[in-house]
């Protein structure tokens, strides 16, 4: 839990005298979540193996104890033999009264290698035992302070998870007066993340699901859908698809607050139902750079981020995102 407390130079903006902003508290605690939810999942995993190791040596342990109590019972079984070949009459006895003193001999001496061995083998197994308890005992109580660990990181977890939420109603509650007054309140100037690109083109967001994709029907459009939806949550980073330069952002309309960049080689990218805008006009933007957060401003019905690709930076020209990306090696 230490590491999830360390974590204050997560992207972050300065604070104001009424608190951070709710882009800066958003990512930050985007970021806090993700670790939160990553140090619980190592929890859970590691106190799972225990329990495992834990339940693995108990079942050993009562095979030991099997075994042991066998080893008993064949102790007693020569007791038995030795008591009915011989009774309570001393060997020396025996060796007098017997008219076969040499197989008298034998079986003794038979019966003594059979009673000692036994008796070893009692003595080894029951070591054995006690070193499986030890172990058993061990595990076992890793396995409960594992899991006492892993209780909290859950709490933990939930009690980030609800800070983030109210974070994010704050957030998109800024972006709605912001597309409802058709002003923008200007670039939110996130902390960017180290950018180590080894491909000319990524995906807009960096985990997501496909839900409404290119020229699909809806009662929520006019015609057919003009670009591809990306389900995310509000305040999830945005980023450049690629290199280029930012021609516009607006918070107004339909696809409320708005990015949309110039690629070279004449192609155009468009990121809309912002809840948050990263980036002013005439920036120029490298792959992987955070353009704004996702949101559901304007005509939207649920937390996505909308993303075109263009032939101009005009509505009406655009064309299949998950066609484009494949031809640039990208499968969506």
């Amino acid at each position: 839990m230490c590491v999830l407390v360390a974590l204050g130079g997560t992207p972050a903006l300065s604070e104001g005298a009424e608190g951070p902003e709710p882009s800066a508290e958003v990512a930050r605690l985007l970021e806090e979540a993700s670790a939160a939810s990553q140090r619980y999942e190592q929890g859970r995993k590691e106190a799972d193996a225990r329990k495992a190791e834990a339940r693995k040596l108990e079942r050993l342990l009562a095979g030991q104890r099997r075994r042991i109590a066998v080893l008993h019972d064949d102790l007693g079984r020569i007791a038995r033999a030795q008591y009915r070949s011989g009774g309570d009459i001393p060997f020396t006895a025996q060796m007098l009264l017997t008219d076969r003193p040499e197989e008298l001999m034998h079986g003794q001496r038979a019966a003594w290698q059979a009673d000692s061995a036994v008796n070893n083998a009692v003595d080894k197994s029951q070591r054995a035992e006690r070193r499986l308890a030890q172990g058993q005992r061990r595990a076992t109580a890793a396995w409960h302070a594992l899991e006492g660990r892993t209780v909290r990181l859950a709490r933990l977890k939930e009690d980030i998870e609800t800070k983030l939420e109210v974070a994010r109603q704050q957030l998109q509650g800024e972006a709605d007066r912001s597309v409802a007054a058709g002003q923008c309140r200007g670039a939110v100037r996130m902390d960017q993340p180290e950018i180590h690109a080894t491909r000319a083109w990524v995906t807009p967001v960096a985990t997501y699901a496909l839900s409404a994709g290119f020229d699909s029907a809806g009662a929520h459009w006019a015609h057919r859908h003009t670009g591809q939806d990306f389900a995310v949550s509000i305040g999830t980073p945005v980023r450049a698809a690629g290199a280029g330069r930012v021609v516009s952002v607006s918070c107004g309309g339909g696809f409320g607050i708005e990015v949309v960049v110039r690629h070279p080689g004449g192609y155009y990218t468009q990121y809309a139902h912002l809840s948050a805008a990263a980036v002013d006009q005439g920036e120029k933007v490298v792959a992987g750079q955070w353009l704004g957060q996702a949101g559901t401003t304007g005509n939207s019905t649920g937390p996505h981020l909308h993303f075109e690709v263009r032939l101009t930076p005009y509505l009406g020209s655009g064309i299949d995102p998950v066609t484009w990306f494949a031809d640039r090696g990208i499968r969506l």
